[in-house]
């Protein structure tokens, strides 16, 4: 029974591993090899061969291998940042270089306007096959998709790069009154899971920081004027506060999650 369970555990380890960062469930599997060629016995051992071995696959291997399935890291430039590097630690960085091409020219933009706001990404792609699930989202599995943060600011009406959650999901910018609050409307429609984004903040940070509405405007005309853009997906009341008229700014629907905490990208 114990050798079933032990089965078992291994079983929900890789599974849970390779769904928060595709290549983790493989490590697991090699440092259990690596560990028997280890002669020495130390605490830990395990625990440090998985760590090696991830850290290898991620900044050394899995960047060459992404190449063969179009993929590549996002580039970072003076005004194009992560939000969380645990996004780069879970292979979560990876676009198609189109991708790296229009999120370049976007910040050149933002640096010729001499705007303050740095763009700051989210979860983008897997950097292997087309169609592997980033969960929890629904539809970052080619490549073409990245999350951005929404811009703030403090009450000095300065631009702070910063977010106002760990992860940077799940502190909303409500609707106002008199705002469309497609949030209770997708609720009343049955869509209880519109608002979940508020269970991944893994904890809220800098809750003295503002929505900047300055800001958020700069990069969002700043992301449709580009013609590599398909689409980008703002909370229906967000788009209206800020006066955005661009065609490209759609509403994602009530079965997706709401979109008052970031901005999805995805280009053509």
């Amino acid at each position: 029974m114990k050798r079933h369970w032990k089965i078992v555990i291994h079983a929900i380890v890789f599974i849970t591993l390779t769904l928060l960062t595709q290549i983790g469930g493989v490590v697991y599997l090699m440092s259990f090899v690596f560990c028997g060629r280890i002669k020495y016995s130390f605490p830990l051992k395990g625990l440090a061969a998985f760590l090696v071995i991830y850290c290898l696959g991620t900044f050394v291997t899995t960047p060459m291998l992404a190449k063969l399935f179009y993929r590549e890291r996002i580039e970072h430039h003076e005004n194009l940042r992560p939000a969380n590097y645990m996004t780069i630690l879970m292979n979560r960085n990876y676009v198609r270089p189109e991708v790296n091409e229009y999120l370049g020219a976007v910040s050149e933009q933002l640096k010729a306007q001499d705007s303050k706001v740095c763009m700051r990404y989210l979860d983008a792609c897997f950097p292997l096959i087309d169609g592997f699930p980033l969960l929890p989202h629904l539809s970052h599995s080619d490549g073409k998709k990245v999350d951005l943060s929404l811009v703030y600011e403090n009450n000095q009406g300065e631009i702070i790069n910063s977010s106002k959650s760990v992860s940077g999901y799940g502190v909303f910018e409500g609707p106002r009154f008199g705002e469309v609050n497609q949030n209770k409307a997708c609720q009343t429609a049955g869509f209880s899971l519109y608002d979940s984004p508020k269970y991944l903040t893994l904890g809220s940070i800098n809750d003295e920081l503002r929505f900047s509405e300055k800001g958020t405007k700069q990069l969002m005309d700043a992301l449709t004027q580009n013609d590599a853009v398909d689409k980008v997906f703002l909370e229906p009341h967000l788009k209206e506060r800020l006066r955005l008229q661009n065609k490209k700014i759609r509403f994602q629907g009530c079965h997706s999650v709401r979109h008052d905490d970031h901005i999805h990208v995805q280009v053509k």
